[in-house]
């Protein structure tokens, strides 16, 4: 029971992504095309490549953290994190609630980094396979940033 825990942990970002994706933000591709983007864009296609081996890097950084530390810390962190990953698609594809989402990153962007402290405390390993998600997170923000300055006047930007 203990490794079905485990497993469950493991996969539970990768699952929740999926799930984010394919039911509440389903157009966010064609959203992200018809948008102006800042330099350094990265091609529509980058985001399903990238999400899933960050979100499998998460969930296992998350089990590997939990077997040297505390539950309820490395649980908090994790948790809060996830959420704010879940809710920023939320908020910027769902709503189009756009410059909330762009304050959001930076919450998000806050989450990421002190949760990887926080495992990388209990286990180097671990928060070794955050960095990775660190560093997409900043670079998000910039591209939510860029996105929300380039087309905030547009109509299609922010109305559902």
């Amino acid at each position: 029971m203990k490794y079905l825990k485990l497993i469950v942990e493991a996969i539970l970002p990768f699952v929740g992504g999926n799930l984010i994706g394919k039911y509440a933000v389903k157009n966010a591709r064609k959203d992200y095309r018809k948008n102006d983007k800042p330099p350094l864009s990265p091609p529509g296609y980058i985001f399903p490549i990238v999400w899933p081996i960050l979100y499998i890097s998460m969930g296992v950084a998350f089990v590997l953290a939990k077997r040297k530390g505390n539950d309820t810390t490395l649980n908090s962190a994790h948790y809060s994190q996830l959420g704010l990953n879940f809710l920023w698609s939320l908020l910027y594809f769902r709503y189009k609630l756009r410059g909330a989402a762009v304050v959001e990153s930076y919450v998000l962007f806050t989450a990421v980094t002190t949760t990887t402290v926080t495992y990388y405390q209990s286990n180097k390993v671990s928060g070794s396979l955050m960095l990775p998600y660190v560093a997409w997170s900043g670079y998000a923000s910039y591209l939510a940033t860029g996105n929300w300055l380039l087309n905030k006047d547009k109509a299609h930007y922010t109305s559902q």
